[in-house]
């Protein structure tokens, strides 16, 4: 491999606080092996896309609405990927669920990061608040976050990496989802992006 780096490609849907994590990693020599290459949105007013474009970042914004069906609107997704020759797609807030025929294509270069300790609050239908809302009204006393390998089954790919975070006293979903960012999801989601990276361009020797 002539470039050494392995060329990433951050899936985001939101404000791209993931992302940004993963660009401070990237200049602070945490993610050495990895570089990103490329951000696509499925939504158009994504702040995420304003971090990219302030680093130089090519952006895309590729939304199911302009497809017919899921099937065709995956379809452009993997084209714009494999048309740049991304060796690893990272979903930093991508709120879209796809499919086995696009997990299957990237077989382990594909991660998440899910804010919670797997296989606790995760699933269909758990993102976002719902996590940290359903971890409170368990009573649970220590939360986290997870980044995993993405396969056809929500959030039930092989685990990379986690990270506890304990619950306090008077915690609100919006108080405990930054403690887990900060704490948690900015520490292991770089770490991991790193750790993949290297493995890929190992392999790629």
């Amino acid at each position: 491999m002539a470039d050494t780096k392995a060329k990433i490609a951050v899936l985001v849907s939101g404000g791209g606080t993931n992302l940004q994590a993963i660009i401070d990693a990237q200049k602070s020599g945490i993610i050495k092996s990895g570089e990103i290459a490329l951000v696509i949105s499925n939504n158009p007013g994504a702040y995420a896309l304003e971090r990219a474009k302030k680093e130089s970042i090519e952006t895309l914004v590729i939304s199911k609405r302009d497809y017919e069906n899921a099937g065709l609107f995956e379809d452009a997704l993997i084209a714009a990927l494999e048309e740049r020759k991304i060796d690893l797609i990272v979903l930093a807030g991508f709120m879209v669920i796809l499919s086995e025929k696009f997990t299957g294509r990237f077989r382990n270069r594909i991660i998440n990061v899910h804010p919670s300790l797997i296989p606790s609050f995760c699933g269909e239908g758990f993102y976002g608040l719902r996590v940290h809302e359903a971890a409170l009204a368990k009573g649970v006393k220590v939360t986290g976050a997870t980044v995993h390998f993405v396969n056809e089954i929500p959030d039930g790919g092989e685990i990379i990496m986690q990270k506890a975070v304990n619950v306090e006293e008077g915690d609100t979903p919006e108080i405990l989802q930054k403690r887990v960012m900060e704490q948690a999801e900015w520490i292991i989601l770089p770490a991991s992006v790193e750790k993949i990276s290297a493995q890929i361009t190992e392999e790629e020797k």
